[in-house]
């Protein structure tokens, strides 16, 4: 599990992507999910989907968190200019933090709500929030304004690491792609 000099480990690389495909069907399945003229079977089965994808988000965001903090990340180029440093480190604790609080929003609204988490159910998992409507329309509007910022965010990210990748293609991108970290020679 050590870094290599191409960039980040193949465990911290296996939790961007795993994460990042996972956050992606989150957010079309939670867009999906509201929009009218889908049938009651379809609409169920995506809030199935996404309030139980979001347990597995939250669970691995923790564990990310927690990797990322025992294990330092490579340092950046020497090249990149400080800006854009200052403004990955910024883009990347605004994600961190939204890993965490979208999961905890999400759950809190549900159980609030007196909704199940089918997931959470099946291990009889306790509820953490008691019942209440004025607390599930508070979990409900964090919920709605963390989608639009993690959405934005997640452009942001997605944006630059394709300047790195395809214009400059001067390393950034390949510190986290491949998925799996290249051997060192």
């Amino acid at each position: 599990m050590s870094r290599t000099p191409q960039g980040y480990a193949t465990t911290a690389r296996l939790f961007h992507w795993i994460m990042a495909l996972l956050v992606i069907a989150m957010i079309v399945a939670g867009w999906l999910m509201v929009q009218e003229g889908l049938s009651r079977t379809v609409q169920n089965r995506l809030f199935i989907f996404h309030k139980n994808v979001g347990v597995l988000v939250g669970l691995l965001a923790v564990l990310r968190i927690a990797y990322r903090l025992l294990t330092p990340t490579p340092p950046l180029p020497a090249h990149l200019p400080a800006w854009q440093a200052r403004a990955a480190a910024a883009s990347h604790t605004a994600l961190y933090i939204l890993l965490i609080v979208m999961p905890v929003a999400g759950y809190v609204r549900v159980i609030a709500g007196g909704f199940p988490i089918e997931a959470l159910n099946a291990v009889n998992a306790p509820f953490l929030v008691p019942k209440s409507e004025a607390l599930a329309d508070t979990a409900k509007a964090v919920h709605f304004y963390g989608a639009w910022a993690i959405s934005l965010i997640l452009g942001v990210h997605v944006l630059a690491a394709l300047q790195h990748g395809l214009l400059k293609r001067d390393g950034v991108f390949s510190r986290m792609w491949p998925p799996v970290a290249p051997k060192s020679r």
